[in-house]
Formats: structure tokens, C-alpha cells, sequence
């Protein structure tokens, strides 16, 4: 005779325990594991499929992909030059960051019909955002429900050019046990979306939230499923904001998009550079520009450097949009191969306009920052500086080298400190080559 087991199934994130548990060692939840029922102990065998039907890729025939453009420049850019009918997009973002004021942007732009699903707001609270915006919503159908099989059967009906869910986590399937916003939930919702979405081709751009960790709610289990990541970047209480895309499968996945909040909501930044430099004051000491490569842009970023001497006994280090352990790691280079006493000086860097610098082309100039900030001395006017440092103070060779320089003469600078081995062809560009550190700091002294 077989032997019957309980397995025991948590609600909210679909995990099983061998026995009952008040709480769920996998998402942390309080009661929500139940018994699902008897279950034989011995495994059943799996029914045989039949072999599928293979090809070569010499006989596949290849479709371009027909995209079409939402009327948004720096949208469409960031997603590879406009939106694929049939593709999911996620946007997500912290909470009041513009994810749904973009996402209204967008339907009212497109001249053909939309369909919006709000699980959140009435349409009376969509309509006032949509005049406090100034756009018209013509040609905008609205359906304000949270039932899967609800937004499933008006998609099917309606055939929308372009369908909005507004948010993805308050979309349920009643037909599970899990309550609404939960991993299962999300995930089926998303599932059957697809299907719908691919066989009609019809896009759908799902707005999710974030988690406390940072993270898209799911927490990763949306990202896997979806054709394109969209994240909405930038502090709240400053007026840039950032899409960049982290995942795409129809164009590439290091692009951004830069957008300026205002009351009649994300207006394009077509020259973020220049917007980003437009209140520096050159005569200030600790005050760097730096060329960034994000996507196919270059974006040229002040960094700000403030050195004082530590009232306490270890001093502090602080960084804001730029990795403090790499700060550290290039102070220890400017104390041990440049010869500054930083060790009682408190560092504060930061960098202006809520950007992030993940690559190692800034090290040179958040270098020359804190430099320029120790000795209370402000860098020439019109200098650039691009490079990476060494842990033995010899500054790198960049990639894109050409693409940052000629950015930089665009924006009328004169001079770029660069690695000794750059070549810049600009003739109103000046170079100014270092091959380490000392030779750089050395040079501004002059």
C-alpha cells in the first residue's frame, strides 16, 4: 500500500514545506502556509512528448521588424528607435519618480487607439492628471479593473494599438489562492498577458513598483518574462529624470533616456550635457568635467570635490552617485603614489544632477576634484579630464576615447587631460597627455 504525505504550500510565494509553519522561510509571510492536500509519495511517470519539428536557420526566412514611433524622441531612442507590436515592456521606478506620467505621455502621443488599465486610480483621477498635463486623450479607452480574466476578454475585444497596465501588481487572477501583488499573481498575470499580447501583437507596457531593496517587485521573476526593462531613475526632489533600459531584446541594453519634470510633465532634454553644465562656476575649487558614455550618447558631468580637515579622529568618506569604495581606493592612490596627506581630511564627493558614473573613465577626474578641492585651487576653465587610474597611479586608456573628445569641443572646452597614449584629431581641442598621477597633479601646478 502507498503512503499518502501532506505538503504544505505557502499562498504567497508558491513554496512547499513538509510540515505546517507560521511563517514562510522563503518571502518572510505569516500565515500564509495551508495544506494543499494528500499526495503520493512516489512520482508518477511523465507522459512521452512527441519530437518537435526542428529547423535550419539557412531556411529560416528573416522579418524585419516593423517598429513604430510614440512621438516621444528620447522614449523611443532608449528602446531601440521605437516600440515592436507584440513586445512587453516593464517600466518601473520609485514611487512619484514620473513611471506613470511617462506612461500618459506616451498614450496621448500615439494617434491611434489605446487601451489605459488602472487598478489604482478611477477614471476621474486619470482624467485630472491628464488635464493637468495638457494632453488630449482622444483616442484613449480607459477600463478600470483589477481581474485578470476582465482585462484579458477587453483586450481581446478592443485589439488596441498599444495597452497600458497601470500597475502590474494589482492585476489578480481570482482563481488562485494568493492574495493580489503576490510572486504567483504577478507572474501568472504577466504569463497570460504575453500570450495574449504576442498572438494579438498587440504591446503592452506594464508599470511595476519597486521593492524597499531597490529591486522590481516579483522580484525577479517579471524581468525573465518580459522583452524589455525600462527603469525610471532620479531623485524626487530634483528635476532630472533617467530611463535607462537594463534589458532588451529587440535593441541594445546600455542606452538612456533624459527627461526634465516639470508641472506639465517629462519634457525631452535633447543636450543633457550642456544642462548639466549650465550652473557651474569654473572659479570654485573642486569642480571637475568628465565625459560618460551611456548607450550611444556622451554625456559630459561635473564632478564636486570638498576636502576639510575631520573634527574626529577617522575621517569620513562620502559619495553621492559615484561607488564609495572606488573613492577610497583612488584616495589611497593620491596618498601613497601623489603624496597628499588625505589621512585626517574629510572627502565629500558628489556628482551634479543625480547622475551615477559606473564606469572607470571618471577616476582622473574625481582625482583631480579632490585635488583641486584639498589645495583650494580651481582647475583651468576650459579643461576636460578622461581616464582611468591604476592602484600604481599610472592613469589608462579609455574606450570611445574619439567619441568623448569631440563631445568635448562641441562644448567649446580647450583642453582634455587624457592618457599619454590618446590621440585627439580635433584641432581646437588641445591634449594634455599624463602618463600617472603625479605627472597630472604636477601639471595643474604650472
Amino acid at each position: 500500500m502507498k503512503t499518502q504525505t501532506t505538503i504544505y504550500v505557502c499562498s504567497n510565494c508558491d513554496a512547499q514545506f513538509p510540515k505546517w509553519l507560521g511563517r514562510c522561510t522563503e518571502c518572510g509571510s505569516w500565515g500564509t502556509i495551508e495544506a494543499s492536500g494528500p499526495k503520493p509519495a512516489t512520482a508518477h511517470a511523465a507522459p512521452k512528448g512527441r519530437p518537435g519539428k526542428v529547423q535550419n536557420f539557412e531556411s529560416i526566412i528573416h522579418e524585419n521588424i516593423q517598429r513604430f514611433k510614440t512621438g516621444i524622441g528620447e522614449f523611443d531612442r532608449t528602446i531601440g528607435g521605437g516600440i515592436v507590436p507584440g513586445s512587453v515592456l516593464l517600466l518601473g521606478g520609485e514611487p512619484g519618480i514620473g513611471k506613470s506620467t511617462l506612461a500618459l505621455q506616451v498614450t496621448a502621443k500615439l494617434d491611434q487607439p489605446v487601451l489605459y488599465v488602472s487598478g489604482e486610480e478611477s477614471s476621474s483621477q486619470v482624467k485630472l492628471r491628464y488635464e493637468r498635463l495638457k494632453l488630449r486623450a482622444e483616442k484613449v479607452s480607459f477600463l478600470p479593473a483589477t481581474d485578470l480574466p476582465t482585462v484579458l476578454a477587453t483586450l481581446e475585444a478592443v485589439k488596441p494599438k498599444l495597452a497600458v497596465i497601470d500597475s502590474i501588481q494589482t492585476i489578480f487572477d481570482p482563481t488562485l489562492p494568493s492574495e493580489a501583488g503576490s510572486i504567483v499573481q504577478v507572474r501568472v498575470a504577466c504569463v497570460r498577458l504575453m500570450e495574449v499580447a504576442k498572438r494579438l501583437q498587440i504591446p503592452l507596457i506594464l508599470v511595476g513598483h519597486v521593492t524597499k531593496e531597490g529591486s522590481i517587485a516579483g522580484p525577479k521573476v517579471l524581468e525573465h518574462l518580459v522583452d524589455c526593462v525600462l527603469t525610471m531613475e532620479g531623485d524626487p526632489y530634483h528635476a532630472y529624470r533617467l530611463l535607462r533600459t537594463t534589458k532588451n531584446r529587440f535593441g541594445p541594453t546600455d542606452e538612456v533616456g533624459v527627461f526634465d519634470m516639470l508641472e506639465s510633465g517629462l519634457a525631452e532634454v535633447p543636450n543633457p550635457s550642456a544642462r548639466f553644465l549650465s550652473e557651474r562656476d569654473s572659479k570654485i575649487s573642486g569642480s571637475a568635467v568628465v565625459p560618460i558614455i551611456e548607450g550611444t550618447r556622451v554625456f559630459l558631468l561635473e564632478i564636486q570635490a570638498l576636502v576639510t580637515t575631520t573634527v574626529f579622529g577617522y575621517p569620513r568618506r562620502v559619495a553621492s552617485g559615484f561607488d564609495l569604495n572606488r573613492l577610497q581606493l583612488l584616495l589611497a592612490v593620491l596618498t601613497k603614489r601623489a603624496g597628499l596627506g588625505l589621512g585626517n581630511q574629510d572627502v565629500h564627493l558628489n556628482v551634479v544632477g543625480g547622475f551615477k558614473i559606473d564606469e572607470p573613465a571618471a577616476d582622473l577626474a574625481v582625482c583631480l576634484a579632490v585635488f583641486s578641492a584639498f589645495k583650494n585651487q580651481p582647475l583651468p576653465p576650459l579643461l576636460a579630464a578622461v581616464g582611468e587610474v591604476g592602484l600604481g597611479g599610472e592613469i589608462r586608456s579609455v574606450a570611445n576615447f574619439e567619441r568623448r573628445a569631440s563631445e568635448c569641443e562641441k562644448l567649446g572646452f580647450g583642453k582634455l587631460m587624457c592618457p599619454a597614449k590618446s590621440k585627439i584629431e580635433n584641432q581646437n581641442l588641445k591634449p594634455v597627455p599624463v602618463q600617472n598621477l603625479a605627472q597630472a597633479l604636477s601639471s595643474l601646478k604650472k
